[in-house]
């Protein structure tokens, strides 16, 4: 273990973030970063326990436990403890193909499932996971992965969001010819156009992206399979198929008023500020030093009333760049109740702590604005408009939610709390519900219950010959690190069927 005394020497230290009023004003990084004495600390604090579950990924209770891709975290903790950075990052890089996008986005399952948190605040291990990989390029560990041989074998991959990259790292790495089709004009999926630049940096997405493209594999941007090219046409070029397309049909607000002016899907938001902050920089994006005024933005948030409807990191990034465009008010609304500010009695460690917590664009609202905008247990009602169509107020009614006659919790409106919010701009940030058709429905893929993919954890074979499956397209709307786990797992399925036996971890 890393020191047999660090979790009671040192008490859990995070890098402070960039103040609140100076980082709303452009959209450079929230979060700062520990120097290395300091985080070989936090890497002491690792108890390696005798059974780690922070790096055997379960869902329990239908929420992630521990880390899905099973970072090797005691081990990695201890060779940063003793300044052994380049081993860290062999074994990090093990089981991880993308350190920086998960040491930046993922909400760290890890350290909600780490033995210390039983009684202490946990290993600040995302902040550990960051610090090797950013090491590493400094170091110039970080190298292209070029095969010493190709094995002829050529695959697709639709889709360049975390589970097509990973999918296309590993098959590349084994020698396969490996294709990336991307529907939008830049690679990345939601890594590129679903996360705003100041949760993660662009220029670290791209960093990557050349990585893998020097490494040979090949990508096609403004290339939307089953529109521009007929599924069926890959089946003709290419041995393999992995759809990586993400489930990127957005669940809708059924009420009066929806088709009103002003009425927005988060994504489209989402997607159009950061390909704006894109265009605007030639693919560079402003300094920190650079005002955001007048930002040219095709759903401009500037001087408007804003409310967010739904929770979750989507709506969290929705009401960050409202800041930034520079709102009049902001509101978030959440249908569920507040959570408590400890773990429940039914919710012990090690699954998710269903807790209360500011995530960095509620501490941005709540300095700008002075709460919390988020408003808990909260239905809408109705979106009301004036006589040219244009939205102008939002109509709730407060809920609580009770056990009904089948056991399940179901929602009851409370008489007397209609209210009327002033509003020309709602973006629905509701999840989604499955991946778009084209592509499923050209390859004739079974789709489940859910309307994704159909294929088998472990096989991810679809029910057509030779088409695969993974991801969001697969599992569901999931989080980063779930995409790279199926990502991962699709490539050695792929490998196995290809070639008759696969190396892949």
């Amino acid at each position: 273990m890393a020191k047999p005394t660090g979790f009671l020497e040192f008490t859990r230290e995070t890098p402070e973030d960039r103040p609140l009023l100076e980082r709303i004003k452009d959209w450079q990084p929230v979060h700062l970063h520990l120097p290395d004495g300091r985080l070989q600390n936090q890497a002491a604090r690792c108890m390696d326990c005798g059974i780690p579950f922070c790096h055997t990924g379960k869902v329990i209770n239908g929420m992630a436990s521990g880390c899905p891709i099973n970072n090797l975290i005691p081990e990695w903790n201890d060779l940063v403890y003793q300044g052994l950075w380049q081993e860290a990052y062999d074994r990090l890089s093990k089981t991880n193909n993308f350190p920086e996008f998960t040491g930046l986005v993922c909400p760290a399952p890890c350290e909600a499932a780490c033995t210390l948190g039983i009684n202490d605040p946990p290993v600040t291990i995302k902040n550990i996971e960051y610090a090797i990989i950013e090491k590493a390029y400094e170091e110039g560990w970080v190298t292209p992965t070029i095969p010493a041989k190709r094995t002829g074998k050529k695959v697709a991959v639709i889709g360049s969001g975390p589970a097509g990259l990973a999918c296309a790292d590993q098959l590349n790495c084994v020698g396969h010819e490996v294709t990336v089709f991307e529907r939008a004009d830049r690679l990345g999926g939601l890594l590129m156009y679903g996360i705003p630049n100041m949760k993660l940096d662009k220029n670290l997405v791209q960093r990557r992206l050349d990585l893998m493209s020097a490494s040979g594999i090949i990508f096609r941007p403004n290339t939307h399979i089953g529109v521009d090219v007929p599924a069926e046409q890959l089946r003709d070029e290419f041995d393999a198929i992995v759809i990586c397309t993400g489930a990127t049909r957005p669940r809708d607000l059924a009420v009066d008023g929806r088709s009103l002016n002003g009425i927005h899907f988060a994504m489209d938001f989402l997607h159009g500020n950061t390909k704006t902050l894109l265009e605007m920089g030639d693919g560079k994006l402003e300094t920190p030093q650079s005002p955001i005024s007048h930002l040219p933005s095709p759903i401009s948030a500037a001087g408007k009333d804003v409310i967010v409807i739904g929770g979750g990191d989507t709506g969290t990034d929705c009401v960050a760049t409202a800041l930034r465009h520079g709102c009049k008010s902001l509101v978030q609304f959440e249908i569920m109740p507040q959570p408590p500010a400890q773990r429940a009695p039914d919710n012990p460690w090690p699954q998710w702590p269903k807790v209360y917590k500011l995530d960095y664009g509620q501490e941005e609202a709540a300095a700008v604005f002075g709460a919390d905008p988020r408003q808990y247990a909260i239905l809408t009602k109705r979106l009301t408009g004036d006589e040219q169509g244009n939205l102008q107020a939002v109509e709730t009614v407060e809920i609580e939610w009770v056990v009904g006659s089948n056991g399940r919790p179901q929602l009851q409106e409370i008489s007397g709390t209609h209210k009327k919010w002033p509003s020309q701009l709602v973006l629905i940030a509701m999840g989604f519900l499955g991946p778009e058709n084209p592509v499923l429905a050209q390859l004739g893929v079974a789709q489940d219950a859910r309307s994704n993919a159909q294929a088998q954890y472990g096989s991810f074979m679809t029910n057509v010959e030779g088409v695969f499956a993974a991801g969001d397209a697969r599992r569901g709307q999931s989080l980063v690190v779930w995409a790279i786990n199926e990502g991962r797992s699709a490539a050695r399925a792929v490998d196995q069927w290809l070639m008759g036996e696969t190396d892949l971890p």
